[in-house]
């Protein structure tokens, strides 16, 4: 049976595939890396082959998934065009933020057809948030078997590549913890303990987007709500918009944006 493969064995495969076994995803997992250490802990902890040999690794692909920093796609890329892919994959998913189609689709086979990939750390626990998009040529029941992979691993969206960079700077659960961070230092600051603050401030974060998901509520509706004129959410909100609680948000949106576009140029 042909395998899913990974090239790169860092922490995007590994929260990868941790969210596959406990989703029982049945196909082989391989894993290919040059660091033995890599290998021996994934090997270790989930039971998956690995390959130090690039050109086995490929050829045993039925989805070959690159997962590798930015910056080292390229060489991995060139390397790849070396293997004889008569034999492997077809279908190709680059997790690389930044690197646009056009720049993937200049490597490997002619054969091959790409697509693009970018999913939450969140998909450890099978719970994640994984966006897809795909070069026009690849066809209906390629773009089935991406989602369908990803689907095991949380929800799935297909959304144009132009907004890939968009997606990518706001989707991070950085936000939930540095939002988490945040809102309880500054309860450490009013008064409240230590675990009190984190305790208060989760159940605001998450406690709240939880309740928005389950109610079938707008936020516009939630918002109106939870702001009774004259009480203390109203106040504490308007008191954050005052001081460019929104203007700062966009502003580190667009620097994620920056920065993958950056990436993308390397």
């Amino acid at each position: 049976m042909k395998a899913t493969v990974f090239l790169g064995g860092g922490r995007i495969t590994s929260a990868l595939v941790a969210g596959l076994r406990l989703a029982k995803y049945k196909p082989p997992l391989v894993v290919y890396d040059r660091h033995p250490e890599k290998l021996r802990r994934l090997k270790r902890e989930f039971n998956v082959s690995t390959e130090q040999d690039l050109a086995r690794a490929v050829s045993q692909a039925n989805l070959l998934i690159v997962a590798v920093r930015p910056h080292d796609v390229a060489n991995l890329l060139d390397d790849t065009a070396k293997c004889d892919w008569a034999a492997g994959p077809r279908l190709v998913v680059s997790l690389a933020a930044g690197i646009p189609l056009h720049k993937l689709r200049s490597k490997g086979s002619s054969a091959s057809r790409w697509g693009r990939a970018m999913p939450s750390p969140v998909c450890r626990i099978a719970r994640g948030l994984t966006a897809v998009a795909f070069e026009e040529n690849v066809a209906m029941r390629q773009r089935k078997q991406v989602r369908d992979f990803f689907g095991h691993l949380g929800s799935v969206l297909e959304i144009p590549e132009a907004h890939f960079d968009a997606f990518t700077a706001t989707f991070s659960p950085s936000h939930g913890y540095h939002a988490l961070a945040t809102l309880a230092r500054s309860a450490q600051a009013a008064g409240l303990d230590r675990k009190a603050a984190l305790t208060a401030a989760a159940h605001a974060i998450a406690g709240g987007i939880f309740y928005w998901q389950e109610s079938g509520q707008t936020l516009d509706e939630l918002l109106r709500d939870a702001a009774t004129p004259g009480g203390t959410a109203a106040a504490t909100m308007a008191a954050m918009n005052r001081a460019g609680y929104e203007r700062v948000v966009a502003k580190g949106l667009w620097t994620g944006i920056k920065q993958a576009r950056i990436n993308a140029r390397r």
